[in-house]
């Protein structure tokens, strides 16, 4: 069975965990019907924003931590509003806490809301495939039972962080010989908790003159079936390399440290 439980307050905040008997769970059920529409009515949710509109990209270790905000207008007694992300018919949710602010009054029944969606791989199991596109509803919990719980018709992806490694050599180098730019991408695998190889992926090789402030694209590579790229350049002129992947809806972006190389 799965179940929401609060588990403190703080000044002008509330706190809410999930909590999953017999051990932790990144997904929850929900306990009513999905937010296709109002459950009980009178009150309705505007204003909804997720990270800015920006996706959330989770690694394999640290706690991410997603602003959220709303507004709500009602006139029952409630005691709990949220916004949350969902899948499917059965309300199929993703959040491992939830950290709602006390109402900013902005006129009678009408209160704008700030609050924290967290997720923690290191603390919660996570399936990969959770990455991806998820939808956006909203709930209140009204004093004395019943609620309304919302889609927002917003969707919010949840992606896999990546990572870049770069390597140019040789260090230095005479001006018209080769340098080999070497690196590898790999993702957070949620399941096992580590970073593995991404393969197929397409990544961009950029370069940066010495005494300039901007990256410009030189080639495009694919990375192997371990996720290794490599490709050659002549060289010009001294400056730093970088690889760059861009992303998908599944994967986040990421760029490589950059690796300076002298030309002679």
């Amino acid at each position: 069975m799965l179940f929401r439980t609060e588990i403190g307050d703080q000044v002008g905040k509330k706190i809410w965990r999930a909590v999953a008997a017999g051990g932790a769970a990144a997904v929850f059920m929900a306990m009513t019907a999905g937010p296709a529409g109002a459950a009980e009515g009178g009150v309705s949710f505007t204003r909804v924003q997720v990270n800015g509109g920006k996706a959330i990209v989770i690694g394999v270790s640290n706690e991410v931590a997603v602003p959220t905000s709303f507004r709500m207008a009602t006139t029952h007694q409630w005691k709990w509003p949220a916004v949350f992300l969902y899948r499917g018919k059965t309300s199929e949710r993703l959040w491992h806490a939830i950290e709602t602010s006390d109402c900013i009054k902005v006129s009678s029944g009408v209160c704008d809301f700030n609050e924290t969606m967290y997720f923690d791989p290191s603390e919660w199991e996570m399936r990969n495939s959770e990455a991806g596109a998820w939808k956006v509803a909203a709930e209140v919990y009204f004093q004395g039972g019943g609620g309304d719980t919302d889609d927002e018709g917003l969707t919010a992806y949840v992606k896999r962080n990546s990572r870049l490694t770069v390597n140019a050599s040789p260090e230095p180098v005479a001006k018209g010989k080769t340098i080999t730019v070497t690196g590898k991408v790999t993702r957070a695998n949620w399941e096992t908790r580590k970073y593995v190889s991404y393969e197929g992926r397409r990544v961009t090789l950029q370069f940066k003159p010495t005494g300039t402030t901007s990256y410009t694209t030189v080639k495009k590579v694919y990375a192997n079936d371990s996720g290794n790229l490599k490709t050659t350049v002549k060289a010009s002129k001294t400056g730093t390399w970088r690889w760059v992947y861009h992303g998908n809806t599944t994967t986040g972006a990421s760029t490589s440290a950059g690796d300076n190389v002298v030309v002679k």
